[in-house]
Formats: structure tokens, C-alpha cells, sequence
């Protein structure tokens, strides 16, 4: 299967310059790099906004269940439709979905800013704010499809890793601004609402450099738009896009080891929350509780930024075959040696690595489908991958809900999920082989 070379391809690349300077130089990826770090900033704010409920607050969840249901309440609404929207993604002109995604979801930020000072809870209030994640969802499926046509292809996985490692390092910072104003303003339904106000900002300022796109700028290249919308031609769509993905291979494969990679990591997202609320005991400036998994999450953030700056050179140097191989021992590796003592520093140090090792399996495998899919097909591909990704996090959060107990404290899990992660690094050092002619 030989993809078809793309409007970002003309471009060619740039001698001389590193491939981060490449990227930048292209005033195409710098505006759809804005239109990425205004929503996901957008996102954090929102999500602190959510974040006094008891389903948005993993200090409040002392069991293993509660996890596991804010996990399947987050995750899966989305799972049902995204493959379905993932179709309308290779039909719709996707600057035009930037541009209306981004206004509809600021307009039901500030319906849920209504609910929140109005102290409305239950479903329909769970009901809103999914809508607001599940259109994030859809946009960030939108910008990997969209990515080729900004970029060469030479330059497609450094493009990924300063995207999505700064992507996720603005979300959090939108989150971190969004507590320190409630801190100072106060934490009551009327703060609340406010500081979810502020997602909005970001999300019409996203959807004005959109405009900036002209229609066809960012595809889907090659397709019909006469057909009707219907939820038959939507199916037809998905299993079109089954089809296509089934036929090659690297894709077959990458989108495998991520699945797995991510069933691993919400086991371990689980066990983590558990350890820090009910097991480990602050040791000098290592903490527990909610501030123990602030520094975790800080330690893997820092992981993703390392992995951000090696993935784009190992992945050209050695191959996704090799990379993504040494990702998943190094994971196996860090599970044995660092995880299994259960020390609260050694939690710190082991979220680092896995962070890396996250990173730079996600940073591969979006590498290796937007090379591998057609561009009438990315977007359906990019909905699924987010779905696998979804699913399995659920399915991790159910599976630690019923073996776990209440402390998070499982050697043998710990012995599992390194069996899984060296499982997996050896199907694909196999399965990506190179074949003879």
C-alpha cells in the first residue's frame, strides 16, 4: 500500500535546518499549532472547573470502583459515536470543523457554567460536560488527520512530538491557572462557573485562527460530498475504514501495541491514584494524597518532554520497529525494578519513565498511521485509534476494580503488566520485520 503523496509533500524539505525549525518555518503548522494549544489550554480550565465534583476529584476516590466509574463516565459516551464522527472527519472540510467545533463546544461551556452557579448536578449536568469532552475529542482527532497537509513528510514525526508533548504540557498549564484563580477567588458554584467561563476564551480565539485556513487547506483530499449524511453512508463509511486499515500492516500493528500500552498504562493510572490515597506515606518532600499525585503527574509530564526531544531522532536513526520495542522493555524494565519496591520516591522516578515510555510509543504510532493511511481515511482511522485508546483505559479501570485491592498494593499485577509490556515489545520487533522481496 503506497500513500499517496499529499499537498504538505509539495513543500519538500528544508537542507541545513534542524526538522523543529523546519516545522516552525511553515506559517500552515504554526497556525494549526495555535488552533491545538488554544483548545487544549481551553481544555484545562475546563477540566479544573470540574474538578469540585466527586466524580473529577481523584482525592475523593478512595476505591478502586470509583475510579473505574469516573473512568467509563469520561471515556466512553465518545467510544459509542466516534467512529461514526470519525467518517464525517474525511467528508467534512476539516478548517470548517475547527472553525464550528470550537464555537459550539465555547457555547456549551457556558451552558455548563449556567448548571455549575445554578448548583445543578446529576445527569444532566454529566450530560453537557461530555458533550464539551467528546467535541475536544473529535477536534484532536481532526488535527492529527490535518497534520500531512502542514508538514512534509520527513518532518511528520518531530511535528507530532512538539504537538502533542506541548499540547499536553498547555492543557495542564490551562488547569494549573484555572486552581490558582480559584484558590484566589474561592471554590464555591459561583467560582466554579466562572473559571469554567474561561475554557470558552479560548475556544472562540481557536476557531478565529481557523479561519485563517482557507476551505480546502487542510482536506480530506480525493472524495465525493454529494451523498446525504445518512446514518447508512456514515456505517458504509466506517466499514470502509475498517477495510482500509486492515489491509496494512504497520498500522494493523501499531494501533495493537498502543491498545495494549494503553491497558497497561490505566492499570497503573489506577493502582497510582490507590497507592497515593490509601498506601504510601510521605517521605521528606515526596508526598501522598492529592499533592503526591501532583508531583506524579509532574514527574510524567517531564518524562513526555524527554521523550519529545529523543522519539523524532531514534525514530529516523533506528526505526519505529526498534524504538517502539525498546519503549516496551524499558517499560517491563521500570514495572520490575522501580515500581514493584513501592517506595514514594522510587513512584516519582518510575512515572518519569513512564511517561517517556508513553510519549514515545504515541509519538510512533500517530507517526506511523498518518504515513501509512490514505487522507480520505485518516480521520475515521484517528477516531478509532482514540476509541482503542478509550476502551482500553475503561477496560483496565474495570479489570483493577475487581482485582484489586483497596490500597493499590499487587506485586503480582506489577508482574503482569511487565509480562504484557515484554509481550508486546517482542510481537512487534516480530511482526514489524522486514519481509523479502
Amino acid at each position: 500500500m503506497h500513500l499517496r503523496i499529499t499537498s504538505a509533500d509539495s513543500l519538500g524539505r528544508v537542507s541545513g535546518r534542524g526538522h523543529v525549525v523546519a516545522a516552525l518555518a511553515r506559517p500552515q503548522f504554526r497556525r494549526l499549532f495555535a488552533v491545538r494549544l488554544l483548545g487544549q489550554f481551553g481544555d484545562g480550565i475546563f477540566q479544573a472547573s470540574l474538578a469540585g465534583t466527586v466524580l473529577f476529584n481523584p482525592e475523593r476516590q478512595a476505591h478502586a470502583a470509583d475510579v473505574a466509574a469516573a473512568f467509563a463516565v469520561l471515556l466512553l459516551p465518545y467510544s459509542f459515536i466516534g467512529p461514526f464522527a470519525g467518517v464525517l472527519l474525511d467528508r467534512w472540510w476539516r478548517q470548517r470543523v475547527f472553525v464550528l467545533a470550537n464555537i459550539v463546544r465555547a457555547a456549551c461551556v457556558v451552558v455548563v457554567s449556567i448548571e455549575i452557579a445554578a448548583g445543578l448536578h446529576g445527569v444532566p449536568f454529566y450530560a453537557s460536560a461530555l458533550v464539551v469532552i467528546s467535541i475536544s475529542r473529535f477536534i484532536l482527532s481532526a488535527l492529527s488527520a490535518s497534520l500531512p497537509h502542514v508538514v512534509a513528510e520527513g518532518e511528520l514525526v518531530t511535528a507530532n512530538a512538539l504537538s502533542t508533548t506541548v499540547g499536553s504540557a498547555i492543557t495542564a498549564a490551562g488547569g494549573g491557572i484555572a486552581i490558582g484563580v480559584r484558590a484566589l477567588i474561592g471554590s464555591d458554584n459561583s467560582q466554579y462557573a466562572v473559571i469554567a467561563v474561561g475554557a470558552a476564551l479560548a475556544y472562540v480565539p481557536a476557531a478565529m485562527v481557523a479561519r485563517g485556513f482557507a476551505r480546502t487547506d487542510l482536506g480530506p483530499d480525493d472524495i465525493a460530498r454529494g451523498e446525504r449524511e445518512t446514518i447508512r453512508a456514515v456505517a458504509r463509511g466506517l466499514a470502509a475504514g475498517f477495510r482500509h486499515v486492515a489491509h496494512i500492516a504497520p498500522v494493523r500493528h501499531a494501533l495493537s501495541i498502543i491498545g495494549l500500552q494503553r491497558l497497561v498504562a490505566g492499570v497503573t493510572t489506577v493502582c497510582t491514584v490507590l497507592l497515593y490515597r490509601n498506601y504510601l506515606h510521605a517521605d521528606g518532600l515526596a508526598r501522598t494524597g492529592l499533592s503526591g499525585l501532583t508531583q506524579a503527574i509532574a514527574a510524567l509530564t517531564i518524562g513526555s518532554g524527554l521523550a519529545a526531544l529523543v522519539t523524532p531522532t531514534a525514530f529516523r536513526s533506528i526505526g519505529p520497529r526498534r524504538w517502539v520495542s525498546a519503549m516496551l522493555i524499558l517499560g517491563a524494565a521500570t514495572q520490575l525494578a522501580i515500581v514493584l519496591p513501592y517506595r514514594t520516591w522510587l513512584m516519582l522516578v518510575a512515572a518519569l519513565l513512564l511517561g517517556f515510555v508513553a510519549q514515545g510509543i504515541k509519538i510512533s504510532v500517530d507517526t506511523q498511521v498518518q504515513q501509512h493511511v490514505a487522507d480520505q481515511f485518516r480521520g475515521r482511522v484517528f477516531s478509532l485509534y482514540d476509541v482503542l485508546v478509550n476502551v482500553a483505559l475503561v477496560v483496565a479501570a474495570a479489570l483493577t476494580a475487581l482485582a484489586l485491592p483497596e490500597d493499590g498494593r499487587s506485586p503480582v499485577s506489577v508482574l503482569v503488566l511487565a509480562a504484557a509490556y515484554l509481550s508486546g515489545a517482542v510481537f512487534y520487533f516480530i511482526a514489524e520485520r522486514p519481509t523479502t522481496p
